[in-house]
């Protein structure tokens, strides 16, 4: 069977994106590769083996454009109050908490921050599918 192993993005500057997922994700580099033309670095925290891959081209100055196709990427937490209120006091603007049903029921609380580089990002209280 397939597992899910990482999540690529494209990211303008290295240091910027890793301080922003370290303060608002606890991420790590666990890996890092450097190449000729550009660089992966695997970000990881204690939650789980998945991994985010951010890949910098060197000599790349203009924003990437992130187009009509991409959706974002998700990360469920224990108290979503209390997560919603850090990434605030981090100024790091993040969305009104929200609920979402289907049918009449429950299923989800969230809201959305986005890192430097305009990439979405879902916070969803652990609870249900969202484990």
């Amino acid at each position: 069977m397939a597992k899910a192993i990482h999540s690529m993005i494209r990211v303008l500057d290295e240091k910027r994106s890793v301080a922003f997922y370290e303060l608002a994700f606890d991420l790590k580099i666990a890996d890092r590769f450097a190449f000729d033309g550009f660089t992966l670095v695997y970000l990881r925290n204690e939650e789980t083996e998945f991994e985010l891959e951010l890949t910098v081209n060197h000599g790349r100055v203009e924003p990437y454009t992130l187009g009509d196709g991409y959706g974002h990427l998700a990360f469920s937490v224990d108290d979503l109050g209390a997560e919603h209120a850090r990434l605030k006091s981090l100024e790091l603007a993040p969305t009104p908490v929200k609920e979402f049903s289907h049918e009449g029921q429950f299923l989800a609380k969230f809201f959305f921050v986005q890192d430097p580089d305009g990439y979405k990002i879902e916070v969803l209280q652990r609870r249900g599918r969202y484990r």
